[in-house]
């Protein structure tokens, strides 16, 4: 009975539930650590300011962002805020059908740079502005300056060491949450922390612990059809929920820091978040979850997909009769491979289900910088195109110092002029001189020489459209010397050589004195033994009898009794002691009488005559084991008494090559006959002919029998 009972209560009886799985693995855990494009729980925001030129107007003039605004350039609108656009303003629409529209529309009308100014300012009368067109060009600079701010400010709101921030546009960002997010969960759910079971990467994780998440205020899109509400949710969910927090903060903070408002978009990749953030605006966030990505796309028309806009989605249009994502989901790979080629079939396909593994590429560093202007009525003389290059390189120069060129943080290579007469474009380069820093006036006199070389080729006027730019950033060299640096002054170089000479001093006085022999008036000649100077035993052997004979002074002169010089410092030359370690000689030592400069007063004995003993070798050779030679009766260190038998037979053999008698001449062949003469001349490394004019052998060789 009891042991119906226990089986009852089992685990593993039908009333028990098992512990679910994750279909995420551990693996999947760590690549989220490491932003992997390919992780199925990446998450990436795509953050967008609404309405940013006409929010910077808001922000500017200190307006209720409820009144309605539009940026005005010239007689066009650029942007509308989104109360102007409840009216049914568009960027198509003229000033007057806008006013019409909306009596309480505000105007403003974009900075300009004006003729002869250094410096963009704003119109406070719009209708001037246009009708000074022919002397203003149009600056954004107010609002790339703003830019800046907002990329600062969500860069200061994501940790240092884990944040992965792309500015897309003057007014988009997109941001890899992924390492931040996997960090969190960590601290959040520790049974995420420990090893994978059996250090299997492949084990799936387990179930999250709860049921039920709180999206707060964001947009949720609706699940797929193959999927519920009921259904718990899992570890990419969990991520996604955690992203969505950090975003809403940053949009907060961005909000309480500089006023602007802007929407997100939540998802698994670059493409999905960019098309949630414009689903819900303006000031929201939409979240696209795994599970829901099939329905957020099915709505939509395939030509609103990044890269999709353009001629190659008018190719898919015109290739299937329709421009919804819906449609086209039923198409096979391979019909679209026949339609569109292999490469863009396959990517098509992917792009219709959501997928896109295109990374996150945090760069902040523009690449080139663009003036332009358009003339209506065309300029027709040099004077008054160099009045516009003067507009242009201000408009250059003050964004190049925001980069950073006047401390030479970053600078372009080359400067280029585009000019455009008719249906005629000529563009003109040139180098930026590396070796100096960039000025205003020195971007002018390019420009000028650039707009010179224009008028020279001919055809130059009337001009419709004259631009600017440079081009080829990269980091500059900080911290550079001049070469007044690397050189000292006479009082410091003197101090600085009488450092190694009172050194050597101390040196030379802790060892024994071997100034007692002069140096000598010239060096033994070699005994021209080819074989002597080829063994190192035997050339160390004559360098330790040289060194007693010359008494270890350095001279090394052959023929004329002088010091020599490096060619560098113009020091002596070191010597050597037996483990070749360099003695530093005093100048005193050397120079016996600084007059003559270490010229010898007494001769020394010839080197017929046996040396007398000197302190320095022996000293030097005391505390090493040696080895007495039986054939030269010369000590000689252990270590060497290999190569020195070397030497001696060597030397054996030498001799006995010099005792055998030279060959007989070689016979002179007969003149060659004028068919040989203009024979085909022998190929490099071919023996010479002999005298039938075939190919022999020198002396010494043999042929070979090859059967």
């Amino acid at each position: 009975m009891s042991s119906s009972q226990f089986f009852a209560s089992s685990p593993f009886s039908p009333n028990s539930r098992l512990k679910r799985r994750s279909k995420f693995t551990y693996k999947h855990l760590s690549t989220l650590a490491h932003s992997a494009t390919n992780c199925p729980l990446r998450v990436i925001a795509h953050i967008d300011l609404d309405a940013f030129y006409a929010q910077c107007e808001t922000v500017r003039l200190g307006i209720d962002p409820t009144k309605p605004l539009a940026v005005q350039q010239w007689q066009g609108l650029i942007a509308i805020n989104y109360p102007a656009r409840a009216f049914g303003l568009s960027r198509h629409v003229t000033i007057s059908e806008a006013k019409e529209k909306c009596p309480e529309l505000i105007c403003q009308h974009v900075a300009t740079w004006k003729e002869g100014d250094t410096k963009w300012s704003y119109s406070d009368d719009s209708a001037q502005a246009f009708r000074e067109i022919h002397v203003r060009k149009v600056s954004l600079d107010p609002y790339r300056i703003e830019s800046r701010k907002i990329l600062a400010t969500i860069k200061d709101c994501l940790p240092k060491d884990l944040q992965k921030v792309e500015k897309a546009s003057i007014d988009e960002v997109f941001v890899d949450l992924s390492a931040q997010v996997h960090s969190i969960m960590l601290e959040r759910y520790p049974e995420l922390q420990g090893p994978p079971p059996y250090d299997d990467p492949t084990e799936c994780l387990p179930r999250p612990p709860t049921t039920a998440l709180d999206w707060a205020a964001d947009a949720l899109v609706d699940v797929d059809s193959t999927q519920s509400e009921e259904d718990d949710p899992d570890w990419d969910d969990i991520a996604i929920l955690i992203a969505s927090e950090i975003v809403r903060d940053v949009r907060a903070k961005i909000k309480e820091m500089l006023h602007y408002t802007c929407s997100a978009g939540i998802s698994r990749n670059k493409m999905l978040a960019k098309l949630g953030s414009g689903h819900k605006k303006p000031n929201s966030q939409t979240v696209i979850r795994n599970r829901a990505v099939q329905h957020f796309l099915s709505s939509f028309k395939f030509t609103k997909i990044r890269n999709l806009g353009g001629k190659l989605g008018d190719q898919v249009v015109a290739a299937f009769n329709t421009d919804t994502v819906s449609d086209l989901l039923p198409v096979p790979v391979e019909q679209l491979k026949r339609q569109l080629g292999d490469d863009t079939g396959s990517w098509l396909y992917s792009v219709l289900r959501g997928e896109d593994q295109s990374e996150v590429n945090p760069r902040t560093a523009i690449k080139s910088m663009l003036s332009a202007k358009s003339f209506r009525p065309s300029i027709n003389s040099f004077e008054v195109a160099c009045k516009w290059l003067r507009i242009f390189v201000a408009d250059i120069f003050s964004r190049l110092v925001e980069e950073g060129v006047l401390e030479n943080k970053r600078r372009p290579k080359t400067i280029n002029l585009h000019h455009r007469q008719g249906a005629q474009t000529r563009s003109k380069q040139a180098p930026i001189p590396m070796g100096r820093i960039i000025t205003e006036d020195a971007l002018f006199d390019l420009a000028k020489n650039l707009l010179a070389q224009v008028v020279v080729d001919g055809r130059a006027w009337p001009c419709a459209n004259l631009s600017l730019s440079v081009g080829g950033f990269e980091d500059g060299v900080t911290g550079n010397k001049g070469i007044g640096g690397f050189l000292v002054r006479r009082e410091e170089a003197k101090a600085l050589n009488a450092a190694p000479v009172l050194q050597g001093w101390s040196k030379a006085k802790s060892r024994s004195k071997r100034s007692d022999t002069a140096p000598p008036s010239k060096r033994r000649k070699k005994d021209g033994s080819e074989i002597a100077n080829f063994f190192g035993a035997g050339s160390r052997e004559t360098s330790l009898q040289e060194e007693a004979d010359l008494g270890r002074n350095g001279f090394v002169d052959d023929d004329t009794t002088a010091l020599e010089y490096d060619s560098d410092d113009m020091k002596p030359h070191r010597d050597y002691d037996e483990d070749d370690n360099a003695i530093e000689e005093p100048f005193e030592e050397l120079y016996s009488d600084p007059g003559e400069r270490g010229l010898a007063s007494t001769p020394h004995p010839p080197l017929s005559q046996p040396a007398s003993p000197l302190p320095g070798p022996q000293a030097v050779q005391s505390d090493i084991e040696t080895h007495l030679c039986t054939r030269c009766s010369k000590s000689i260190p252990v270590e060497k008494q290999s190569e020195h038998e070397d030497f001696h037979f060597a030397q054996d053999l030498q001799n006995q090559h010099s005792s055998q008698p030279d060959p007989p001449p070689r016979p002179i062949p007969p003149a060659a006959k004028p068919s040989q003469a203009q024979a085909k001349p022998r190929g490099r490394g071919r023996p010479p002919l002999n005298a039938s004019g075939q190919g022999g052998v020198e002396k010494g060789q043999r042929k070979l029998a090859f059967g």
